[in-house]
């Protein structure tokens, strides 16, 4: 009887550690995308060329118009002179 209610017992927990790797049931495991921690951008390093092109190319620019403006005096010397 003592044999008995040994294995029994044995029996009773090998039964319940096999019921416990069981947990979970059938239910489709639910798999969560990574979250992705998205790192701030590095601040933009201005240089002083930023500044310096525009401003010879404005400079350029009123260069041109400077040296390109109509000679009106030219062209009156001219029809005075007929």
């Amino acid at each position: 009887m003592r044999l008995t209610k040994t294995l029994i017992s044995a029996a009773l927990a090998t039964s319940l550690i096999g019921t416990s790797a069981m947990a979970g049931g059938l239910a489709v495991e639910v798999v969560e995308p990574p979250v992705v921690v998205a790192e701030p951008a590095a601040p933009v390093q201005r240089s002083s060329w930023s500044y310096i092109v525009p401003l010879v190319a404005v400079a350029g620019l009123v260069a041109l118009a400077a040296s390109s403006d109509d000679n009106d005096d030219d062209t009156d010397t001219e029809e005075d002179d007929a």
